[in-house]
């Protein structure tokens, strides 16, 4: 070693010691970590649900046109899908008839089991009749509305999904109407979980205006023949209407029926969560400074970067949670809208699976397809299998596993309604893979199909679960301005006390509690 370098050495150490700091100290402060100095203290999610939660967030009064998927009296949707707090995101809102509005800004949380905190209300927004969007290339429907309003979100805003309350103000003695606008608030912070929501998925099954998702072209509802925008509203939640049939939703995506169980379950138990956009992961930066990444409900649509972030991640020793069912199926490239919007429109680019059969048959009876993806089994630990949708009980085939300690289970044990709509199944050769859940998922009650669930081990001490089925949040909580799902039949129960002690023993093994 020189001089030269020598004296370096020194002066960086003199300098971490004027601080008060050793080395040790100063080279940790590169990494992702917790950011409180002291174990004990309150992490920013545990602060922020000590604010008092609004008693008033929900719709109250909808109204769907004779199709039932829009509210064309009050709908609007969000300039970005994620935002970060100093940035500025354009709401853009249409009243038919031309009425006043005003918009209140809640953030969805836990707050005392109140399920969201008022944020900030805008009074006497002045409203317009926006235009329904000519056809374009691929039946797209691409909105070119106006902002009715601009939000820069406040630095104190913390990350997590925010539902924006339009309402109409009456004239005379006409009623008020109501929807949502719904946008992520995200961050670079390190946190100890990672929450993806499935907003892709949201977009392809929205139909807004009337017939227009990724599953409603002439050309059939498998094909890579449709294009569908963020930049229109999302309709009444429209996957398969029996699925969630419930209009006080209108606006929302699915994040109300099939995500917010499990943040809000997440936000109860005080853990340290942070949340993002499927556009978001396109890099694995995001990700690999939390412990835990979660996909939850039905996160099917998927762009090839958003994979290899995940394989990023893992490798790195990220734990990656699959609370979610026919996850990771189809390849969704994002584009630019016509107007320059980054990831602002999307389409089914082909199938996920490699070489593997099912892969093979979705070209050979819906493509030809652009792309193929890699074998999401190898990612998962179980894979997306035909026929994917479908009810059943979830079954216990390991109790002995850590994942159950404290659950209160045997082999056999079956926990009703669990599976469903969609699942995974046909668990991938993966060394360590442990199947700890399977059994019979039952389409229309006559087709039966096999579903697994699986635990694998990471490189770095970090594991990879799959649950298998959409409906896994549906038995941690219920919370206000929720409703079951059904499908095929079969049903959830709502929360279980064994799902409950499950998925805490595994966030608790990711984030070094227990």
């Amino acid at each position: 070693m020189n001089v030269r370098s020598r004296i370096a050495i020194c002066l960086l150490i003199a300098a971490c010691c004027l601080q008060g700091k050793s080395l040790r100290v100063c080279r940790a402060q590169s990494l992702p970590a917790n950011t409180n100095s002291n174990p004990n203290d309150p992490n920013p999610i545990q602060l922020e649900n000590q604010h008092a939660g609004a008693r008033d967030w929900q719709l109250t009064r909808v109204r769907v046109d004779s199709g039932g998927y829009r509210s064309p009296w009050i709908e609007g949707y969000c300039s970005r899908q994620s935002v970060k707090a100093g940035e500025t995101i354009d709401i853009c809102v249409s009243t038919n008839p031309v009425r006043q509005f005003k918009v209140e800004f809640f953030r969805m949380g836990y707050y005392a089991g109140r399920g969201a905190r008022l944020m900030k209300t805008v009074d006497s927004v002045p409203g317009k009749i926006q235009p329904e969007p000519a056809i374009g290339e691929k039946n797209l429907h691409e909105c070119h509305w106006s902002p009715s309003l601009q939000l820069t979100i406040p630095k104190d805003w913390l990350s997590g999904v925010y539902l924006g309350r339009l309402t109409t103000e009456p004239e005379g003695v006409e009623a008020y109407w109501q929807s949502y606008v719904i946008f992520i608030v995200t961050d670079d912070r390190p946190a100890d979980v990672l929450f993806q929501c499935s907003d892709n998925t949201w977009q392809a099954y929205n139909r807004w205006p009337n017939k227009y998702s990724i599953y409603t072209h002439p050309n059939g509802n498998q094909g890579p023949w449709a294009n569908v925008s963020f930049d229109r509203p999302y309709g009444r939640e429209a996957q398969y209407t029996g699925v969630v049939n419930d209009p006080l939703t209108v606006g929302s995506g699915e994040f109300l029926p099939l995500e917010f169980p499990l943040a809000f379950w997440l936000e109860k138990e005080g853990y340290d969560v942070a949340y993002c956009s499927n556009s978001d992961m396109l890099a694995p930066a995001r990700g690999l400074r939390c412990k835990a990444f979660v996909s939850v409900g039905h996160d099917e649509y998927w762009d090839l970067r958003q994979f290899n972030s995940a394989v990023t991640m893992r490798d790195a020793g990220v734990n990656l949670l699959f609370f979610s069912g026919n996850s990771v199926c189809w390849v969704t490239p994002f584009r630019q809208s016509s107007s320059g919007g980054n990831n602002r429109i999307i389409f089914r680019g082909g199938p996920y699976g490699a070489d593997n059969e099912y892969a093979v048959n979705r070209e050979r009876d819906h493509g030809p397809f652009p792309h193929r993806g890699p074998d999401e089994g190898l990612l998962m630990g179980a894979r997306n299998v035909e026929p994917v949708n479908g009810g059943g009980d979830w079954v216990v085939t390991k109790a002995n596993h850590w994942m159950f300690e404290g659950a209160d289970v045997e082999n056999g044990d079956s926990i009703p309604g669990l599976i469903g709509w969609e699942y995974h199944g046909q668990p991938a050769q993966i060394e360590g893979l442990e199947i700890v859940g399977a059994g019979t998922a039952w389409q229309g009650g006559v087709n039966p199909q096999q579903w697994t669930a699986t635990i694998y081990p990471g490189p770095k001490n970090n594991f990879v679960f799959n649950a298998a089925t959409i409906f896994w949040a549906q038995g941690v909580s219920s919370p206000p301005g929720h409703t079951l799902p059904w499908s095929h039949w079969s049903r959830p129960h709502g929360p279980d006390d064994r799902v409950q002690k499950m998925t805490k023993n595994l966030f608790d093994r990711c984030v070094g509690r227990n």
